[in-house]
């Protein structure tokens, strides 16, 4: 959704905290992984079992593949967070206890039936429903994990910066993103705006 906003470190841990039901662990993993991986929502309804499992074991990294990319010009790999990994082995170990262990198995399962994922509606659903759970203020949607993950990522190469580290800001968190052109990047940098207001005060 075009304009939503990231969320802060304490409504992430909010929301993580605040979805209940038979799908809790789904909604949790869907949540975490797309907060930390920076996936949009489509890309994340694609992952089936043998994308993110080999053996007992969640992987390391997760790929999703071309063709399930928004522009299908190259797949895209990211690192898994510990924190996305404990989450996503909860909800996969329901899944096998409910007989679902083929590697074609959809991640993110949907409760009607068969092997289908659920659809961007009903992640959306979800998620404007633990957003009013918590209260929350502002456009928010699917994309604020996204959102959230450009904003996480430029903060830490712009820490990095401070530091004296030799670092592109833009053109690293242009590719943690995924995207071939820097200036998509723009548009997930909303935040920046920000730090303007931040700038014209201190003049």
């Amino acid at each position: 959704m075009k304009g939503c906003r990231p969320l802060t470190d304490e409504e992430i841990e909010l929301i993580a905290a605040s979805f209940g039901g038979m799908y809790a662990a789904r909604d949790k993993a869907l949540f975490l992984l797309g907060i930390y991986s920076g996936f949009r929502v489509s890309e994340l309804l694609s992952l089936r079992l043998g994308d993110v499992v080999q053996g007992d074991q969640i992987l390391d990294r997760i790929t999703v593949q071309r063709r399930h990319m928004k522009n299908k010009t190259c797949g895209r790999t990211v690192l898994l967070k510990p924190l996305t990994k404990e989450s996503l082995s909860t909800w996969i170990d329901e899944l096998k206890a409910e007989g679902h262990t083929g590697p074609d198995t959809f991640l993110f399962r949907s409760r009607k039936g068969g092997n289908s994922p659920i659809t961007r509606v009903q992640a959306y659903r979800l998620l404007k429903e633990a957003y009013a759970t918590n209260e929350m203020m502002g456009k928010l949607g699917t994309h604020s994990m996204r959102k959230t993950f450009a904003n996480k990522v430029y903060s830490h190469f712009k820490r990095e910066l401070a530091e004296g580290k030799p670092v592109d800001l833009f053109r690293m968190t242009s590719k943690a993103l995924g995207h071939r052109n820097i200036n998509s990047t723009d548009q997930y940098l909303s935040f920046l705006e920000e730090e303007i207001d931040e700038a014209i005060l201190a003049i």
